[in-house]
């Protein structure tokens, strides 16, 4: 096979799937017990859980180059969240952030400008010029949508605090604004030279209290004083130790979240060239086929759960995905990526994590949730939906809209690290129940049947699965029968009949008069298969396939008329080289710096709306 010499979002590479292991067993009972008896259940969880953290630097790339100009498969993606979730938080910032500067206007008009020639960091950081324009284009989409919620990032490169973007965010965003994050990453300052030796945590929680003291003595920020994320520690920093500073504790009132950030693993020396070795995907493709190796990288944060608790603060993973500089090809965006990042939140639910935000790049990374186009095309069914968008989706139905759900790992089939279960209680009853089955095996072999019993007497129970027929796919997965697609396929909106499946349950009495009910509930290797197990989680699912998620309509928009169409095979690999438009479309780290000066968003790339909400209509290109 011909070396790939495309953008990675779109990279063909199709990993050989794990061996089927020794199976434990392929019929094992799950019982379930009512709450009261429930062991190890987690604190209670609203929606949203899963949101977005969105590299700013890619703003005009995935919202739209303007206020009046946005993109309508994003406004449709966050559609989708917000009908199950009731809300979706998205955070524009990322490492790109710390730098930003706003300035009056850029060159052509565009709303962020990149300076590729300053990037720093790891992965190369350019720092960015936007204007207020970008507030407003968030404030439009959570007018368009409402239930899209925000956090932004206040730059920390210097300790000369640029409040630009609070201002703004507090004039334009209003109660959309819903954290402000003091810094991101800074125990890496040192690192990439942001801050001299000695600085550490301590150092860290004075500065952060310096925003503090501005944010009280000016009654513009009133709004947001009890807003600050902090501390947001990737992992240089003991966590005990920034726990044992007094940072939340001293600074309880002006703190809303308490943040870190984590990724498994990273691929920065492929990407970037970074001292050590190549990781080969192949290698690493079984750890993210492995509860046990989700159950190892979240119980590193039991204790700082714990902490968060004490403290009655929310304690939220503010970036992580797949691995850093952008994930590997052929995990970060297959089957099993969706898998790994499913029970990956359901873990820190477990674990008491309150919220987890996926983070989002350009078109030099394969770990997105979903990708906009890369340049001017004809269709408009051309974003990529990624396997980590499903797991989003799925985390959103997973939590549901009661406001009381509490999770717990069931470590079933004795703790197998290839058939973990979740239950989901709400109220005195379990409601949903997850079930996991890592293993690849077209056989059929490694299918395995659960025999839950649930409280009570129940007729039957329902079943939505996410389908793949390997974990290696690329695309064509599904869940409840509706897809987004492949490559350059989506224009946001599931398509497909929805789909679940009744199983037929039997109840029973014991000699002590309690009544249960035994249901038979397969999981084919590989998927996933959320179970509803009462009434209202059975209302609740069925609602999601009997009215349409609103959808959103274009008023003015480019004619795809006399344009000449663009195969996706050429699509994925002949764009990059020219360096306006790569500037437009970069990554935060991109691989090949370019030195031409971003411009306006090339004509046709977006479909442009002005216009508001057509339920279940959306004007397509014409």
């Amino acid at each position: 096979m011909a070396t790939y010499t495309g953008e990675p979002a779109y990279n063909p590479l199709t990993l050989n799937a794990p061996p089927p292991p020794e199976f434990p067993s392929t019929g094992f009972p799950i019982n379930l017990a009512t709450t009261d008896r429930q062991a190890g259940l987690s604190i209670i969880h609203k929606n949203p859980f899963f949101g977005f953290s969105i590299e700013m630097s890619v703003s005009a790339q995935v919202y739209g180059k303007n206020s009046s100009y946005i993109k309508v498969p994003f406004l449709n993606l966050m559609s989708n969240i917000v009908e199950r979730a009731g809300e979706v938080h998205i955070r524009c910032g990322g490492n790109t952030q710390e730098a930003a500067m706003m300035v009056e206007s850029n060159a052509d008009g565009a709303m962020i400008s990149k300076h590729y020639e300053l990037g720093s960091g790891t992965t190369n950081t350019p720092p960015i010029d936007y204007t207020i324009e970008l507030i407003h284009t968030l404030g439009a989409i959570s007018k368009l949508v409402p239930g899209v919620k925000w956090f932004l990032g206040i730059p920390f490169k210097t300790t000369d605090f640029r409040m630009d973007i609070v201002q703004a965010g507090v004039d334009i965003l209003g109660d959309s604004l819903i954290g402000l994050q003091a810094g991101n990453e800074p125990d890496f300052y040192v690192k990439f030279g942001r801050r001299t030796e000695p600085w550490d945590w301590n150092n860290y929680k004075g500065e952060v209290e310096q925003v503090i003291a501005t944010f009280d003595s000016d009654p513009q920020y009133e709004s947001v004083r009890n807003k600050i994320i902090t501390p947001s520690v990737a992992s240089e920093w003991p966590l005990q130790e920034v726990w044992n500073s007094g940072l939340v504790q001293e600074n309880a009132n002006s703190i809303s979240y308490i943040s870190v950030e984590r990724y498994p693993n990273n691929n920065c020396v492929a990407v970037f060239g970074n001292a050590g070795d190549i990781i080969n995907p192949q290698d690493k493709i079984a750890e993210y086929l492995s509860h046990a190796s989700i159950q190892a990288l979240v119980g590193q944060y039991v204790d700082s759960a714990l902490f968060a608790q004490t403290v009655n603060k929310p304690f939220i993973m503010f970036e992580t995905n797949t691995a850093s500089c952008g994930g590997f090809p052929g995990i970060s965006n297959a089957f099993a990526g969706a898998l790994w990042s499913l029970d990956y939140g359901l873990q820190m639910a477990y674990t008491n994590f309150s919220e987890a935000l996926f983070h989002v790049g350009g078109q030099s990374v394969v770990y997105n949730p979903f990708t906009a186009p890369p340049t001017n095309v004809s269709s408009f069914y051309q974003w990529t939906v990624g396997p980590t968008y499903y797991s989003i989706l799925i985390m959103a139905e997973v939590i549901g809209n009661s406001g009381e759900a509490r999770v717990a790992d069931l470590f079933v089939n004795d703790n197998s690290e290839f058939t973990p279960g979740y239950v989901i209680h709400e109220g005195d009853t379990p409601a949903r129940l997850a079930l996991f089955n890592y293993i690849q095996d077209e056989s059929g072999a490694h299918d395995y049947t659960a025999t839950v019993q649930v409280p009570g007497s129940v007729g039957s129970v329902k079943v939505k699965r996410l389908t793949s027929d390997t974990v290696t796919q690329l695309s064509g997965y599904t869940w409840g029968g509706q897809s987004f697609g492949g490559k350059f396929e989506s224009d946001g909106r599931p398509t497909g009949e929805l789909t679940m499946e009744t199983i037929s349950c039997t109840p029973s009495t014991s000699d002590e008069g309690l009544t249960t009910s035994t249901c038979l509930v397969p999981v084919p290797a590989p998927g996933f298969a959320l179970v509803y197990l009462t009434e209202d989680a059975i209302a609740a699912a069925d609602r999601l396939g009997s009215q349409p998620t609103a959808t959103y309509s274009t008023s003015a928009v480019d004619k795809a008329r006399n344009t000449a169409t663009v195969p996706p095979e050429v699509l994925a690999t002949s764009n990059g080289h020219d360096a306006r438009v790569r500037g437009y479309l970069g990554n935060t780290s991109p691989m090949q710096p370019g030195s031409g000066a971003v411009g306006l968003s090339p004509r046709g790339l977006s479909a442009v709306l002005v216009g508001g909400v057509v339920g279940g209509l959306l004007v397509r290109w014409m």
